[in-house]
């Protein structure tokens, strides 16, 4: 299981940088939902890794994130 939540971290890490690095350099919009996806499921990722560890402030920090990229992501995709 320790492998799995540092595969799992790792993912969350990239995704979030990742979709960052992306929105910088104008290749994804920050309303785009490719962008909001990479940001909840890195969020995610990041949440399982951090309580894995008892690691509470980053786990609340991307508990907020993955509330703020689900929100976002139904406005794309449903409004």
């Amino acid at each position: 299981m320790h492998v799995f939540n540092e595969i799992i971290g790792w993912y969350g890490t990239v995704a979030i940088v990742g979709a960052y690095f992306l929105n910088s350099f104008g290749i994804l919009s920050a309303t785009s939902w490719p962008y909001q996806v990479l940001n909840l499921t890195g969020a995610i990722g990041i949440v399982v890794v951090s309580f894995a560890k008892k690691a509470y402030q980053p786990a609340a920090l991307n508990a907020i994130w993955t509330v703020i990229a689900a929100i976002a992501l139904v406005k794309i995709l449903f409004v």
